[in-house]
């Protein structure tokens, strides 16, 4: 994974804000390499991350996958049939062709590092325009990390890859924090 946003799409509304969503649906944009992980294991990841069993109380918060062509659309619709025969249950998720993406307010990006305020500051210096930090391979993965408590060993050995180790050091102290 290379870089997530939160967002809105799905719906017809022009510049959906989260207090005036339309018909759209919260979201996470995802740019990956297929080099480095597929389509397809995204997908495992997605049916395991939630519910897709469980009906959603409003479009705002449904089980989609938004699709960017024909080959996504048949990975996306098979993984379904097969998640369903797994749970042997009716899956809610809706399969749909990607419509335009629409970034959500700050306050929503990197939701679990903006409640680190020691993080984002060592992140802002590295990344000082917001823009940046939200392009960022180093924030989307940290912030994967807080929200699912990967393995520190895993978050340890990709920041070095993606930093200078004095920077590496620092953040990786900063997470692992004082009872760690």
């Amino acid at each position: 994974m290379i870089r997530t946003r939160a967002g809105y799409t799905g719906g017809n509304k022009e510049n959906p804000t989260y207090h005036a969503l339309g018909d759209h649906a919260e979201s996470i944009e995802i740019d990956y390499d297929p080099a480095v992980i597929s389509y397809g294991e995204l997908l495992e990841i997605f049916w395991k991350s939630h519910d897709p069993g469980s009906n959603p109380w409003s479009r705002q918060y449904m089980s989609a996958v938004f699709y960017h062509n024909e080959e996504q659309e048949k990975l996306a619709v098979e993984s379904m049939k097969r998640e369903e025969a797994r749970t042997h249950r009716k899956i809610y998720t809706e399969i749909s062709p990607a419509a335009r993406f629409y970034m959500a307010e700050d306050y929503h990006q990197k939701y679990y590092l903006r409640q680190r305020p020691e993080l984002i500051r060592e992140l802002m210096a590295i990344y000082p325009s917001n823009e940046d930090f939200l392009n960022s391979t180093v924030a989307a993965r940290l912030n994967g990390y807080l929200a699912l408590k990967g393995p520190y060993t895993a978050l340890q050995a990709e920041l070095g890859d993606l930093l200078l180790p004095g920077e590496s050091r620092k953040l990786l102290d900063i997470v692992r924090g004082p009872d760690r």
